[in-house]
């Protein structure tokens, strides 16, 4: 187990349940990059909390349970790297152990490597775009609870009538059957899995195979922007690959 599946373990929170609205706190101290990232998670669907700097952002996260923490690498009274490792320090902090996400306007490969050692399930590049922004919480938090495991009607839609539906989803099973056991070797594989996502939506989208189809296009857009995946990302598409296995099997 590497340094950053030991610090997801530890303090790990219960499972998200995406139907509630999820608390993210943003610390950055430019004003103009704060507004930005509020009015683009707010639109997406989050509740968001501001933090000035890292003296106010450790203040929150301590005494607040948030669901993601987006941190900038450079703030006065603290940084991204010297927060978390006084959350992992903080066993009562509230919000320790939540997935988090380190902000900056550049993220060499030497930041990234310390990002990753210190537990971040993420790195993003600023400016960001709102689509990756979307993508790295739900690669780790999920997607909407509102959207199905199986929509019957979007995948007669797809597929034109019941049977053939019924059929490409036999085969979907199966091939699902692979992907479980091929998913850890694909985690060390980022061209790969955004390869093996790629095909995935494809046949969800003509099964109506919804949730699964939603979460592997928020993996893919992580590995993307991340060039690699986490180990909190893979574990949330675990989950959905497993709901989608046990809801093909229903008569």
């Amino acid at each position: 187990m590497n340094n950053m599946e030991r610090c997801m373990d530890s303090n790990r929170p219960p499972p998200l349940d995406r139907g509630t609205l999820h608390r993210v706190l943003v610390a950055d101290d430019d004003a103009s990059t704060r507004q930005f990232l509020s009015g683009a998670l707010v639109s997406l669907g989050f509740e968001v909390t501001l933090a000035v700097d890292g003296a106010d952002a450790l203040r929150l996260a301590r005494t607040q349970r948030f669901d993601a923490l987006l941190l900038d690498c450079r703030m006065p009274h603290g940084g991204a790297l010297e927060i978390l490792r006084d959350l992992h320090d903080s066993i009562d902090a509230a919000s320790a152990g939540v997935p988090a996400f380190a902000t900056s306007a550049e993220i060499t490969p030497l930041l990234r490597g310390d990002l990753d050692a210190a537990g971040f399930v993420g790195a993003i590049e600023k400016p960001c775009r709102l689509a990756a922004l979307g993508h790295a919480l739900d690669a780790v938090l999920g997607v909407d609870r509102r959207v199905v495991v199986l929509d019957d009607a979007e995948g007669l839609v797809a597929t034109g009538d019941a049977h053939t539906m019924a059929a490409l989803r036999t085969l979907l099973q199966a091939e699902l059957h692979d992907l479980r056991s091929e998913l850890h070797a694909l985690a060390h594989d980022p061209a790969s899995l955004v390869e093996r996502m790629h095909r995935l939506r494809s046949a969800c989208g003509f099964c109506g195979a919804a949730r699964l189809g939603a979460q592997a296009k928020a993996m893919q857009g992580h590995v993307v922007e991340a060039r690699q995946a986490a180990p909190a990302v893979v574990e949330r598409f675990r989950r959905e690959l497993e709901a989608t296995i046990e809801a093909l099997a229903r008569p």
